[in-house]
């Protein structure tokens, strides 16, 4: 009796090695690969005839090099951002943010690159802010905490020059793009600030330095057990009140409702905060905060978003800002 073939066999018969192939005279398919014409087109190529077929050369665009020619260990961007601004600053503290990695565009990398030094900060913890210096006037300052890809906030800055607004997020694709839109639309009130905005409030800010807060969209953070990782927290707010000068705004948005009325109850019951409305509750959206294309989208489909406004409360024994 003739031995049954194993199933290795039948998958051997089937699908022949290239040894096997070459035996038998049948040729492997070269591999198809690809290359542009001068036109633009894709056309297909064997691996023989794209050995002796020159390249067509392509046009450089604005951060292109920086991609190709970082080596492994290298930062993403020499002259931008630092990847981990406050590496030395280890503390086993829960965070409300998450870093993420996102593809950059090559205008994003240019602006990363040659507009961090001028207008970039990292936020590190190894010094003391100037915010004078660091903005070059003396003009009010306001921290914004998260602010996406950057479209709101320069229509802030636009909208009113004599404001200066520290800008602070770890999405680097953000960061670039907001300096992208400082740097066309000529708004030298912005500073991006990368990095944990609890370093920069604990160590690098002076008290009283701050004429508002702004924290438009956090992460809700929805699942119960997730709730501890919240920004908006009695915590938070304490060390917030300490930069923040008597009479300063408060000014947070979500369009998750259980998160603001978690915000809302939080600020209510801390004693360095009262709320602006009357009764007690939400406030309109304001004039000056611009309603963007994520909010737009989120109301189509339903969504509340709730704004709250809470002012710096003056106590009694506490001296007059500048005394």
């Amino acid at each position: 009796m003739r031995p049954r073939p194993t199933l290795a066999a039948k998958a051997q018969a089937a699908h022949p090695t290239a040894p096997a192939q070459a035996a038998a005279g049948i040729r492997a398919p070269a591999r198809p690969t690809t290359r542009r014409t001068g036109d633009g087109r894709k056309i297909g190529l064997t691996v023989s005839d794209s050995v002796n077929t020159p390249e067509t050369p392509q046009p450089e665009t604005p951060g292109a090099s920086i991609r190709r020619s970082r080596a492994k260990g290298e930062p993403r961007f020499p002259d931008g951002p630092k990847a981990d601004p406050a590496g030395s600053h280890f503390e086993r503290r829960i965070r409300s943010f998450q870093p993420r990695r996102s593809r950059v565009t090559a205008g994003q990398a240019d602006a990363l690159q040659r507009l961090w030094p001028k207008w970039g900060l990292d936020i590190d913890g190894s010094r003391t802010l100037d915010l004078a210096d660091l903005f070059g006037n003396d003009n009010p300052v306001v921290l914004e905490i998260g602010f996406g890809m950057g479209e709101a906030t320069a229509q802030m800055a636009a909208a009113d020059p004599t404001t200066n607004i520290l800008a602070v997020d770890v999405h680097t694709p953000g960061q670039g793009n907001l300096l992208n839109l400082a740097d066309r639309n000529g708004l030298s009130n912005i500073r991006v600030g990368n990095g944990d905005a609890i370093i920069l409030l604990r160590e690098m800010l002076t008290p009283d330095s701050l004429d508002g807060l702004r924290v438009y969209f956090p992460d809700p953070w929805p699942k119960k057990r997730h709730h501890k990782r919240r920004l908006i927290q009695p915590d938070f707010l304490a060390l917030a009140a300490s930069r923040l000068r008597p009479g300063a705004i408060v000014h947070c948005a979500t369009d998750w409702e259980p998160y603001a009325e978690h915000m809302l109850d939080v600020l209510t019951a801390h004693p360095d905060f009262e709320n602006t409305q009357a009764d007690g509750g939400f406030a309109p959206r304001p004039d000056f905060r611009p309603l963007t294309r994520f909010e737009g989208q989120g109301l189509d489909k339903g969504h509340v978003v709730n704004d709250l406004l809470f002012r710096r409360v003056q106590h009694v024994n506490q001296p007059p800002a500048g005394a």
